[in-house]
């Protein structure tokens, strides 16, 4: 059966989202990653959907979601608002998440920050914010700054056709072409001369503000829900494994497990992955563990 669209209309902004599976099931809140959209899970959702009701959001300026107004940034911990506020709207007081990268930090928050909301906890790639060194706090705050002035003024690259936007994406993350045709596909709209993102330009800044590594260590201990951590293998992310793996450590009720793949290993052959959560979903709570069985990728803001 094919998604079914829908608008999730929260009190500040109208959200799109996808949806797969009968509403009578567990219910699974999925978030994408930085400059993707809910055409992310367009491979995995199918095949969950017969254990869970799937809700893919595009987060805001993402997309087919609105933009934040005029003056507004896109901070981090504002998403975590966005991801509670689609969830009530929907009517939804207790739920399990899914993330991948940028989706996956939030997800980390969200749990840890509202334990009494989150059933089961499903992270693909990253755990937790992007963090920085304190002693570097100055310069990002005018790096982000910077960039946030200098790109007010740019405007959205415009592709002839979409087969050229298929091109740059997939160069860009290092995608299958049908990996990058879902995220263009929806991540586009059509434009005097041709196409353009239809993601928000003021995304593309650096954060003025992150977290510290301890900060993020320190929220991270505080997920309780049943957590499943996928990891591709070899590692695929600009942040180094041993930082990654020593914040899957401060989950308390974490499986870590390690699949063949890039970044985008849930887009890509998203098999493995749905059986590596339907195997979690049977399996009891246990510690720490890793089952074995790289592009770079968009982690920001």
């Amino acid at each position: 059966m094919p998604p079914r669209e829908l608008t999730i209309a929260t009190p500040h902004l109208r959200l799109a989202a996808k949806e797969w599976g009968d509403a009578a099931l567990p219910l699974l809140l999925a978030i994408h990653g930085w400059l993707d959209n809910a055409a992310s899970f367009d491979a995995l959702a199918p095949l969950l959907a017969a254990h869970f009701h799937v809700v893919a959001i595009d987060l805001p300026g993402h997309g087919r979601s609105q933009h934040r107004p005029a003056g507004v940034r896109y901070h981090f911990v504002d998403y975590l608002d966005d991801v509670l506020a689609a969830a009530d709207a929907l009517g939804w007081k207790k739920f399990s998440l899914l993330g991948h990268s940028l989706g996956g930090g939030i997800a980390s928050f969200v749990a840890a920050a509202f334990p009494e909301r989150v059933e089961k906890l499903f992270l693909i790639e990253v755990a937790g914010a992007v963090s920085a060194p304190v002693e570097k706090s100055l310069g990002q705050l005018q790096k982000g700054i910077v960039q946030s002035r200098e790109n007010a003024s740019k405007a959205l690259r415009v592709f002839a056709n979409v087969e050229i936007a298929v091109a740059a994406r997939r160069k860009a993350g290092d995608l299958s072409d049908a990996a990058a045709r879902a995220l263009v596909l929806r991540g586009t709209r059509e434009v005097e001369g041709g196409w353009s993102w239809s993601s928000d330009p003021r995304l593309m800044p650096a954060s003025p503000q992150r977290f510290s590594e301890d900060q993020v260590l320190a929220i991270l201990a505080g997920v309780q829900a049943p957590t499943l951590f996928v990891l591709a293998e070899p590692m695929a992310m600009q942040i180094p494994e041993s930082l990654m793996l020593a914040r899957a450590a401060q989950i308390p009720k974490l499986s870590l497990v390690r699949l063949p793949g890039n970044h985008h290993l849930h887009l890509e052959d998203a098999r493995p992955v749905a059986a590596a959560m339907l195997d979690f979903l049977d399996s009891s709570t246990a510690p720490l563990q890793t089952t074995t069985t790289g592009s770079k990728p968009l982690i920001e803001p």
